[in-house]
């Protein structure tokens, strides 16, 4: 009987020694060229960074802020989108996210969004500007915008989640069991489990372009990538906190509220995304029923977020 236990936890290894050594042979074969450039934000730091489209001219420029386990790749097909539409855009990695080196922990809310003012004023970009959230990215919109409200030319909210919501009881179990399964992905990705999935439908679950996708494939079994996103979420109440301190959106800012997935069923979850667009004096939402929280930022479903960025920046009717 132990001759056979042994012998089967010895198969169990090796089975599992030859799945970590091929995805690491694939990970190794599979290491993208990073688009966009890396911009220093002083103290030796650097964040990199993506701008697309053309010249701003009279347009502002649109800021697109990753949401959790997100970086600048989630935002590939958005960016194309919007350069087609005459829109210049930016996203970047976070610290420690993609191919940002670490930044100083902790990493949350504050720590992030005092990268962001450095990185906006590193860029060389001009203000004001059209922020654009996915979302837990919500939180750190809220907190960008009470900081440097004279930045703020109008906001759009991926279904985004929004810090006043963030702060009820009702949406705290979700944040528990999301941190949870967060630390669970930074051990499977720390151990190389991840990497023979990445070429699978979960290395890219939004529907990117090529480059942005080999990105995403990529950090999707990275274990830096994986860990320090797992971090940021378990400070989500933290950053929470510093969101709701800072002041509420401007109710003459125009904000644009974009969510994913059917209305009936979810009518509080969706009346609470919808909150910050029905504040403001010009708030535009559109349900997109058809698409999930990740396919949204992707090839299908892109031109509703330029749709929102277009009624954002005045050039859209809003729905």
């Amino acid at each position: 009987m132990l001759k056979f236990v042994g012998r089967a936890l010895a198969g169990f290894a090796l089975l599992l020694l030859s799945f970590i050594a091929a995805g690491g042979l694939m990970s190794a074969a599979s290491h993208p060229v990073p688009r966009g450039r890396m911009v220093d934000i002083g103290e030796g730091r650097q964040l990199r960074l993506v701008c697309e489209g053309p010249s701003q001219g009279e347009r502002p420029l649109v800021w697109l802020e990753a949401g959790a386990f997100g970086f600048a790749a989630d935002w590939g097909a958005t960016q194309d989108a919007l350069s087609a539409a005459g829109w210049r855009s930016c996203a970047y990695d976070r610290a420690g996210m993609g191919f940002s080196p670490p930044g100083p922990a902790p990493r949350d809310g504050l720590a992030i969004v005092s990268d962001f003012e450095k990185l906006v004023a590193a860029s060389g970009e001009k203000g004001p500007f059209i922020l654009v959230g996915h979302s837990m990215a919500g939180l750190r919109l809220r907190e960008y915008a009470g900081r440097n409200p004279r930045q703020v030319a109008g906001l759009v909210l991926v279904d985004a989640a929004t810090a006043d919501a963030s702060e009820t009881e009702a949406f705290k179990p979700f944040i528990k069991a999301f941190t949870a399964a967060s630390r669970w992905a930074a051990r499977g990705a720390s151990l190389g489990l991840f990497k023979p999935l990445a070429h699978t439908g979960l290395g890219d679950k939004i529907g990117l372009p090529p480059a942005a996708q080999a990105e995403k494939r990529w950090a999707f079994a990275n274990g830096r990538h994986n860990r320090t996103a797992a971090a940021e979420v378990a400070l989500w109440p933290q950053s929470a906190q510093q969101a709701v301190a800072e002041p509420a959106y401007d109710p003459a800012w125009p904000v644009a509220v974009v969510t994913a997935g059917p209305v009936k069923g979810r009518e509080r979850r969706k009346a609470m995304q919808s909150a910050p667009a029905e504040r403001s004096k010009r708030g535009y939402v559109d349900h997109v029923e058809a698409a999930s929280h990740t396919r949204l930022l992707g090839e299908s479903f892109a031109g509703h977020i330029v749709k929102a960025v277009e009624f954002v920046g005045g050039t859209g009717k809003g729905g």
